[in-house]
């Protein structure tokens, strides 16, 4: 069997769009330090920051299967979101804090060697986010 692409940015996608059937407001977190993140770092909390994606905060998003941009206001200027899908931590709504939590893994090394297909035998988790 051939290795699948990852289920993470579908997930991201599917509680997005979810949190918005429920006349919710999204919001994404991102990991700030991770490797590609270009966000404002004077919102950046506990290494995190925490984003309203909703159509009406954000300008031309884009979920990704490998990268989430969009532009937002900060303190009345533009700037340009950016996050590989690997730095989300959790998609939420603001209401009533339900969405979904991910795990997200250290970036690989690439001097590191890569381990054969089915060496790694780990179980995906998730967490609730409330």
């Amino acid at each position: 069997m051939s290795d699948m692409t990852s289920n993470k940015p579908y997930m991201i996608r599917g509680v997005h769009e979810w949190i918005l059937d429920n006349d919710c407001t999204p919001y994404l977190v991102l990991l700030a330090g991770y490797p590609g993140v270009e966000v404002p770092q004077d919102f950046v909390r506990d290494g995190q920051i925490t984003l309203n994606i909703s159509p009406t905060a954000v300008k031309e998003l884009e979920l990704g299967n490998e990268v989430i941009s969009f532009t937002a206001r900060f303190g009345g200027v533009p700037t340009q979101i950016m996050g590989p899908v690997d730095a989300v931590v959790a998609v939420f709504a603001k209401e009533n804090g339900q969405g979904m939590g991910f795990e997200v893994e250290p970036p690989s090394d690439p001097d590191e060697p890569k381990s054969p297909p089915g060496a790694e035998n780990k179980r995906p988790s998730l967490k609730v986010v409330k």
